[in-house]
């Protein structure tokens, strides 16, 4: 049995007996054969610790919610490869008071040319306080999230591969690659790409596979910053999939497409790099000294349903695309901060009997539109005249501000309307951190709670206070009366009756405790 590495004891007020909601299911896997049914130990497992597997572990420990995390790797990722933080997930890290530690980590450059690479700057008032792309290496984003789940009280444990599992009316019960098995009320497969979770789940994963590779890496290079900027303006007229960008002192991010080099189940090597460099560009660039050597291809798939029973999927477990726009680790994080409050009011006992089903509601049409723009985005890299035409004719659209702003929105995030129902435009969306007489919104929404902002000073939270926070702020810059916020800061309810607030509470927050 391999040891906890990180261990940090639950809250004394936990308890596994809450829920009751799943009977017999479909898509059951079976562990082995003649095994007792073990006691409940977790109220959640997650099968896989990148950066959903922890934001979603520190989203459920907020609740008070005995979590543990399985990850297959021994060892946190090592290559250095830089990540992107759109500006819809640098809010979420504002929400949880995370921003000012990740900040420390990473390099800000504006929010704008994400959208198939079309130099355009980002539009004029962007709709958030932190409109603004974040750079930072990947192994630095995921080890600050691991470690604030731990903070938190999450389990972690490593070198723990899933291998089998079976769900019944009370929980799951999981099968490790050593035997061990554990039991908990319920597993999210945070397992990447190839999932082992959604695969035993028996979960369909349509879409298409990978037709174009593209290697990326980070290496030094041999020859003038001059010489290789003036070489890539002039290539990427027509080879989108083709850039050397600084990332570090005298280093330097190589993208090239991969066609006509070594076998892509075998990793790329140097020399590979070079061929394709001096296939497209005439030159190699004096490349050497590499960090980290990949490839990636532009398979397009998305599971055709995030939830089975007690089993649920999130990031690239439920959903792959292309890396153009930079869009699948914050998907992934964003997938978390939906589903943890929603499962933490599942075992806590007080979830309306609906609102589990809303994860996959609300996630899964953004998983779709992510797939589309990238499935876009990948047509317009292509080198092809059809393609190339298409290309030029939006790079002058975007020149209109609305155009420009729209795509910008898309692939931020930030342009994101789950269906509430009829109501303003501001019903469903995301709430920009304003100022409040306490500073500011998002550092009221640290512990992972609903909030009423009342201009009124008129309404209240009622038999919900132990669930929604209250502020009366007569002075908060908003244009409604009130609103009341989700845990994940979207806006479920706008005005100023106190009935119909009550009825929005019940929908999204239960019955009241009294």
């Amino acid at each position: 049995m391999h040891s906890l590495q990180f261990t940090a004891e639950p809250s004394s007020t936990d308890t596994v007996e809450r829920d009751s909601t799943v009977g017999d299911v479909p898509g059951l896997s079976s562990p082995a054969a003649g095994t007792d049914r073990a006691p409940l130990m977790f109220d959640v497992i997650i099968a896989g610790c990148g950066p959903t597997g922890a934001m979603l572990a520190a989203e459920l420990r907020l609740h008070d919610v005995r979590v543990l995390v399985l990850e297959k790797e021994t060892e946190p990722v090592s290559f250095v490869r830089i990540v992107g933080l759109h500006i819809r997930s640098i809010e979420l890290m504002a929400m949880r008071g995370l921003l000012e530690r990740i900040l420390q980590h990473g390099r800000q450059r504006p929010a704008g040319g994400f959208f198939a690479a079309i130099p355009k700057p980002p539009p004029e008032g962007l709709d958030s306080a932190y409109a603004y792309l974040l750079g930072i290496p990947q192994p630095v984003i995921e080890h600050l999230l691991e470690e604030h789940a731990i903070e938190l009280g999450a389990q972690v444990r490593r070198g723990c591969a899933v291998v089998g599992f079976a769900q019944d009316d009370e929980g799951v019960t999981v099968e490790l690659a050593d035997g061990e098995q554990l039991r908990s009320r319920y597993l999210v497969g945070c397992d990447g790409g190839r999932s082992t979770v959604r695969k035993l789940l028996g979960v369909g994963f349509p879409g298409e596979p990978s037709r174009t590779e593209t290697l990326m890496g980070e290496m030094e290079v041999g020859v003038p910053q001059e010489e290789i900027a003036a070489k890539v303006t002039e290539i990427r007229e027509t080879h989108q999939r083709f850039w050397l960008r600084p990332a570090g002192v005298g280093v330097y991010s190589v993208v090239v497409p991969a066609a006509g080099v070594s076998d892509r189940a075998e990793p790329p090597t140097l020399e590979d790099f070079k061929q394709q460099l001096r296939t497209i560009a005439g030159t190699d660039f004096g490349v050497h000294s590499p960090r980290w050597l990949s490839r990636f291809g532009d398979a397009t798939r998305l599971a055709e349903r995030y939830r089975i029973g007690r089993v649920l999927l999130a990031g690239d477990a439920a959903h792959i695309h292309p890396p153009t726009g930079g869009q699948g680790l914050n998907l992934g994080v964003q997938d978390a901060f939906n589903l943890g409050w929603k499962l933490a009011a599942q075992i806590r006992g007080w979830a309306p009997e609906t609102l589990l089903d809303t994860y996959q509601a609300e996630r899964h049409p953004v998983a779709e539109d992510v797939l589309d723009n990238t499935r876009a985005q990948m047509e317009l890299s292509s080198t092809e005249p059809g393609p190339q035409a298409v290309r030029r004719l939006l790079t002058e659209l975007m020149d209109f501000d609305e155009v420009n702003r729209y795509l910008i929105e898309k692939i931020t995030a930030i342009g994101i309307r789950y269906d509430f129902g009829e109501g303003p435009d501001l019903l469903g969306r995301r709430l920009r951190d304003i100022d409040v007489k306490q500073g500011h919104l998002y550092g009221l929404l640290h512990r992972g709670r609903g909030l009423l902002l009342d201009r009124t000073e008129r309404l209240t939270v009622g038999g919900w206070s132990d669930r929604v926070d209250y502020l009366a702020d007569p002075t908060a810059v908003l244009d409604v009366p009130g609103v009341l916020l989700r845990p994940d800061g979207h806006v479920a309810w706008i005005g100023d009756d106190q009935q119909d607030l009550d009825d929005h509470l019940s929908r999204w927050f239960g019955k009241p405790a009294n």
